[in-house]
């Protein structure tokens, strides 16, 4: 045991797999313990480098780690699969790949979230799953009225307005059981429609009280939503060297497929949190609606790329852009100031 140097590890819900190695990187303990065994294993164990996935219960058991005193290191499960080797898996193979991708010096990490971040993730957890539910009943009552010859205009607004009236309208070949069941269907899109408000109105509390939350939302494009979803899943901007690579995270740059000294770029990779992704999205797309509005140096900006790129590809290069506001934000603690111009672009001007 005191020859462990680097142990990685491969969470389950009750029995967790480990590979210990020693300096030399040979094997000194590959064993399988039961959860209420864990912690003691560790607690016997002088401080070390601990490697795990960044999945279900990995921040929960990364804290209680680093109370015992160990360096606890989470890596995205996608960057450990290349560190398997063969075609099997198993959670043997699996946390053997981990402590060896933990070895390698480039090898980029997830911080540890705390529980009051993790807390708040729950809210967007919660929402997230209830609009989805949401979403799916109103496409099932859309759907079983077109059965009858009902059809209502597109949008959520649309049926919630006509909805109770083409179903109680006499005219149809609706049924009375299938009336009664519709309605019931009714009933329950109010109750979701109830729940995601209210977890609208946790979140809002939560941005208005995080000075982070409101900062981020001096951005055009970025609201309660957003900013309080993008303090809570960064957690630690600075980990990032620059606004570029937190881009990279979430997904919002091009994929390379670049040879031969020739540089080709395909579609964005879409990689990292797609919830935060899909929020800057939007946030961008409120931007470009409302950018001929403004008459900052941002939204000229935005303005003059939509005539010459289109729409498409500047909502790409907005939500990019937001993504590298928010890093300067977060990291360096500043306000947005939409009329901001780099150095080089100054001295330009003054040349």
């Amino acid at each position: 045991m005191d020859t462990i140097t680097r142990v990685g590890v491969d969470l389950a819900k009750n029995v967790i797999q480990i590979h210990a190695v020693d300096a030399a990187e040979r094997v000194v303990a590959r064993r399988a313990i039961a959860r209420n065994r864990f912690l003691s294993w560790f607690a016997n164990l002088k401080p070390r480098l601990i490697a795990m996935e960044a999945c279900s219960a990995a921040h929960y058991w990364a804290r209680k780690l680093r109370a015992l005193g160990h360096e606890v290191r989470l890596i995205p499960p996608q960057f450990v699969v290349p560190y398997r080797g063969v075609h099997v898996k198993n959670d043997a193979l699996d946390a053997e790949a981990t402590c060896e991708a933990a070895s390698r010096p480039h090898m980029r990490f997830v911080p540890v979230k705390s529980p009051a971040q993790q807390s708040v993730l729950v809210l967007h957890r919660m929402r997230t799953g209830f609009v989805e539910e949401r979403t799916a009943l109103v496409n099932r009552l859309r759907g079983l009225l077109a059965e009858f010859g009902v059809f209502l205009p597109q949008g959520i607004g649309q049926l919630r307005k006509h909805f109770v009236d083409r179903v109680e309208d006499g005219n149809n070949e609706l049924a009375g059981p299938a009336r009664q069941a519709l309605m019931r269907g009714w009933e329950q899109m109010q109750a979701l429609d109830d729940e995601i408000a209210w977890f609208d109105r946790q979140i809002a509390e939560h941005a208005s009280h995080d000075p982070q939350a409101q900062r981020c939302m001096d951005v055009c494009g970025v609201g309660r939503l957003t900013a309080s979803a993008a303090v809570a899943t960064v957690v630690d901007a600075r980990q990032f060297k620059n606004g570029r690579q937190m881009a990279a995270c979430l997904g919002i740059v091009p994929r390379q497929k670049s040879s031969g000294g020739k540089q080709r770029l395909g579609r964005i990779t879409r990689q990292g949190n797609d919830y935060l992704r899909t929020l800057l999205f939007q946030g961008a797309r409120s931007a470009i609606l409302t950018a001929h509005r403004r008459d900052d140096r941002l939204s000229r900006w935005i303005v003059q790329l939509q005539a010459r790129v289109g729409y498409y590809k500047t909502l790409v290069a907005v939500a990019n852009k937001h993504a590298r506001i928010l890093w300067a934000v977060l990291a360096k603690g500043e306000r947005f100031d939409p009329s901001y111009a780099p150095a080089r672009t100054r001295m330009a001007a003054g040349a």
